[in-house]
């Protein structure tokens, strides 16, 4: 009987605890100095600026986990939409957008 209420407790702690996020959600700094969000939507994560010229707007979607992720990436400023790789170390976010698969370009994002 100790045994059930043991597990009965555990099994209630498990269900009690908040999830753990993904390391690629949060708010990011981004090499313009603009906040971007980066939220679970679907079984994907979208980035969304928060701040800056183009506050609010969509301007990635990236699928993966645990920090290595793929998917798009939006250029707001020129409006041009790239294939995109991220990857998280630490409270780095280092986000790669590239044309044709191989003229890329690189910026590391800063965890807020």
């Amino acid at each position: 009987m100790i045994r059930n209420m043991i597990a009965a407790g555990v099994l209630f702690a498990a269900m009690s605890a908040p999830a753990l996020a993904d390391p690629i959600e949060g708010n990011w700094k981004t090499k313009s100095g603009e906040t971007a969000a980066i939220s679970a939507c679907g079984g994907d994560y979208c980035v969304q600026l928060k701040t800056g010229k183009h506050a609010g707007k969509r301007i990635g979607k990236m699928t993966g986990s645990n920090g290595k992720y793929s998917g798009t990436i939006t250029d707001p400023a020129k409006d041009k939409t790239y294939s995109g790789s991220a990857s998280v170390s630490g409270n780095t976010l280092k986000m790669k957008g590239c044309v044709l698969g191989v003229l890329c370009r690189s910026e590391n994002w800063a965890k807020l």
